[in-house]
Order: C-alpha cells, then structure tokens, then sequence
C-alpha cells in the first residue's frame, strides 16, 4: 500500500503562513477572490497545489517585509480601489485628509484643479471621481508612475490629464483654481527610511534627499504663477513641518495659512490663499 499524504486545507496553509490574519484575508482574496466569510465556511476545504504554491511563495515575501498592497497590486483609498507597484508611493489614509479639504474649498462652476507629483494618481483621480465637472491636471516626474496613474484613470476617471513634468516645468503659464500635492517631504537621514515599508518604496517619492521642505519651498513658490488670486494651496507634509510650512506660506505672500490634523492629532496638511497680486 502507497501511503497518500492528505492535502493541506485552506485553514492549515493559514496557520501555517506566519502571517497575521489581515495580511491572510488580503492574499486570499487576492488569489482566489475569497472573502472571510467564504474562509469560515470552506477552512476544512483541501487548498488545490497551485494555490497552495502560489500563496506560499507571496507569504515568504510578505514575511520579508515586502508591503503587502505590492504583493496584491492594489490599494484601497477614499473607497476606490487602486492599482499599485513598486514604482509609487503606496496610499495612506492619511492623505484622505488633502483630498476632503480639497473638496471643500473648490469652487462653484468647473473647477481647473492641479496634482503635482501624483504618483499613482489617487488624489487628482479622487477629485475627478468626487467632482465630474473640474478639469484636474495631474503631474509628475516619473514616467513609471504616470504609467500607473494611467491605469487608475482610466478605471475612474478618463477625464484626468496626466503630464510628465519636473514640477511647474511643463505647464507654461497654465493657471488652476486649486493646486494639490503630496510632495517627498521626509528628510534624508531619517531612520525610518530604513524601516517597515518604506524600505520597499521608491526613495524619490519619501525624501528630498534634503531637509524634508525642499519641494515644499519650490511648489510654493511657484504657485502663484500658476493659482488664480484667491486660490488655495494644500499640500501635505511630516507631522513636525507644520510650523516651518506655515512659514514658507507666509514668506510667499499667501494668506489665510493654516495646518490641519490628522485623525491622530497629527500636523498634516498645510495650505493658504494665493496672493491676487501675483496672480491672474
């Protein structure tokens, strides 16, 4: 007699993974579509090999510390899902702060709205999705990350124009009743950039190989050139930039300047009125 070993269930590989049940839930999913609830009613099921070898072979990177949104290639923001790899900055929560205040401040009519430095493209595409009519140009550096941004637009909204730029570069003397950005802001020796996730992520979105403000000083320079009188300037930043932004927003002639928190009571977002005399 042959001796047949008995397959693995989907329960065992589980168990067996090392992972915590979150990261679980998400590579099933991933894999085979299968929810928690689909996970409780068929756990005794035997798990076929293929899927078996391919869960076991995203659970060792997961256990290496590859972030689990590359694994899966997807990231939830603001309830959309988004399209995501190593050549972008992966969503955080975080930022549905820059967008809500963003929505807030838009104005009447079909607003012209400016991302810089979009990345994945999950702010400028929120912004399209949340608000039909606005015009959002998004924009950046990187043509991996436009190529991504792409694919995100047009799953939610082919309306989004995307422009490789170095910044303000590409944009002549294109003006925009809001501009948005989510810029590199963590300075270059901080620690944490050897830590955790970041470790995966593309260096040039964390850092500015500077201070943290570089590319702060330089998208609020040039928004006045670029922002109606009137219009606001949001950008993210560290939670100990707050004061230091308030005070390149103030250098610059903006008005109205203030730092909002996050859900931890965090500074997060800072932004101000472009000045009317510098502006059309």
């Amino acid at each position: 007699m042959f001796y047949t070993a008995p397959m693995l269930t989907y329960q065992n590989l589980a168990s067996q993974s090392g992972l915590d049940r979150a990261d679980i839930h998400a590579l099933f999913g991933h894999l085979g579509g299968f929810g928690r609830a689909w996970l409780i009613a068929h756990g005794d099921d035997p798990a076929p090999d293929e899927f078996v070898a391919r869960f076991n072979a995203l659970a060792e990177r997961r256990r290496n510390g590859e972030p689990i949104a590359y694994l899966t290639g997807e990231k939830e923001f603001f309830s959309l899902p988004f399209r995501v790899a190593p050549g972008v900055l992966i969503p955080r929560p975080e930022t549905e702060l820059l967008v809500e205040l963003a929505l807030e401040r838009l104005p009447a009519g079909a607003p012209r709205i400016l991302d810089m430095g979009t990345g994945s493209g999950i702010i400028a595409i929120t912004l399209a999705h949340e608000c039909p009519i606005a015009s959002v140009t998004a924009l950046d550096a990187s043509p991996a990350a436009l190529a991504i941004a792409k694919v995100n637009a047009e799953r939610h909204a082919p309306q989004v124009t995307l422009l490789l730029s170095d910044w303000y570069q590409a944009l002549g003397d294109a003006q925009f009743d809001l501009i948005v950005s989510n810029p590199p802001y963590i300075e270059k020796h901080d620690p944490h950039l050897a830590q955790g996730d970041l470790r995966f992520e593309p260096r040039s979105a964390l850092t500015d190989e500077a201070d943290g403000l570089a590319h702060i000083r330089t998208i609020v320079a040039g928004a006045p050139s670029h922002l109606h009188g009137g219009g606001w300037l949001l950008f993210e930043h560290g939670y100990d930039q707050g004061q230091a932004s308030r005070s390149i927003l103030d250098a610059a002639g903006f008005s109205a300047v203030q730092t909002w928190q996050d859900l931890a009571g965090l500074d997060r977002v800072s932004g101000g009125l472009a000045p009317a005399s510098r502006a059309g």
